[in-house]
């Protein structure tokens, strides 16, 4: 069964840095595209960003290119989003993904984790 545990959220000034991390047990994580999506208060989950089992490919939604970079250590089974330059509109709750279909949107990969809280203040 697929269990996964993000950590690093917090509360940050625009412009700061997060490094978000989840750490995957129960399945055999380098066979698994990953991904990060997130949720504020009232809106739909947005996709952020995906990463394919090997790392070697990425895509990024419009509005954190440039800005965070996703990447995995399949020998240590985490997953990783670097978050620079901050936004208030960064704020929300802050989920990891799993799901062999590289194709799908990352809101609907097939598990995620409990999530960690991002609050970027202006």
């Amino acid at each position: 069964q697929v269990q996964l545990v993000e950590s690093g959220g917090g509360s940050v000034q625009a412009g700061g840095s997060l490094r978000l991390s989840c750490v995957a047990s129960g399945y055999t994580y380098s066979s698994y595209c990953m991904g990060w999506f997130r949720q504020a208060p009232g809106k739909e989950r947005e996709g952020v960003a995906k990463i394919t089992s090997d790392g070697g490919f990425t895509v990024y939604a419009d509005s954190v290119k440039g800005r965070f970079t996703i990447s995995r250590d399949n020998a240590k089974n985490t997953l990783y989003l670097q978050m620079n330059s901050l936004k208030p509109e960064d704020t929300g709750m802050y989920y990891c993904a799993a799901d062999r279909a590289f194709g799908k949107r990352v809101a609907d990969f097939g598990s995620w984790g409990q999530g960690t809280q991002v609050i970027v203040s202006s």
